[in-house]
């Protein structure tokens, strides 16, 4: 499948209706990138000290749990607790993305029902998802914390379908990382790349989704195909 192609949301025809959508958080429902990227320099900071914080190289592992980019990067695990109390405190300047607000209430308009399978934890993911007022759309969010295997495993997505009642082929996966595309299709659920928030699209685009959409509209209207 070629990237020009694919990049145009291109549809794989599915052979089953969608009844449910999962989603990551981070850049794809939130736009979290500038509130990521203070709280890790100032966790780097207090823990590590000197240096310039590697926040770019952090960044291209988002999706994973932070502990596992943690031991990735060869960093010091007590940098989660910092990070974890900045990610709290500047949790007020994280916005949705436009459109998203839209996207959601059109979809469970048409019944379908949602998950979150973020890299976050689960108490600070639905503590994020209440501060935005949205919480309640959600039928179940789950962090990784609260599987034994993070993504790129496909243990989230599995316990995903599991609280939501569907099978595989009735799901889609929403994400905006590899990890998250990895751990749909691990898990035999239809991937689907956002190109909408800060990540790099080409590897996105190299590990060829089932679609890559450009904004929350075109996933909208994916859905609302593949729901019919």
């Amino acid at each position: 499948m070629n990237r020009e192609h694919i990049n145009d949301g291109d549809v794989r025809s599915p052979d089953r209706a969608l009844r449910a959508v999962v989603f990551d958080l981070d850049g794809v429902l939130v736009d979290s990138f500038g509130v990521m990227r203070e709280a890790f320099e100032i966790a780097y900071r207090e823990v590590v000290g000197a240096g310039e914080p590697p926040f770019e190289e952090y960044s291209q592992h988002l999706g994973r749990y932070f502990p596992d980019i943690m031991t990735i990067m060869d960093l010091p695990l007590e940098m989660e607790e910092p990070f974890v109390r900045e990610s709290y405190r500047l949790a007020h300047r994280v916005r949705m993305f436009d459109g998203v607000p839209e996207l959601l209430g059109a979809l469970h308009q048409q019944g379908l029902r949602f998950a979150v399978a973020t890299g976050k934890s689960g108490p600070r993911a639905r503590s994020l998802l209440d501060t935005l007022g949205v919480l309640p759309l959600f039928d179940h969010v789950i962090g990784s914390d609260e599987v034994a295997h993070p993504k790129p495993a496909p243990d989230i997505v599995l316990r995903a379908l599991e609280l939501l009642k569907v099978d595989a082929a009735d799901a889609v996966m929403v994400g905006d990382a590899v990890s998250d595309l990895a751990s749909a299709r691990a898990a035999g659920v239809r991937a689907l790349a956002a190109l909408w928030g800060e990540s790099d699209p080409a590897p996105l685009l190299d590990a060829e989704p089932d679609a890559a959409l450009k904004n929350p509209e075109e996933l909208l209207t994916w859905c609302l195909d593949a729901a019919r």
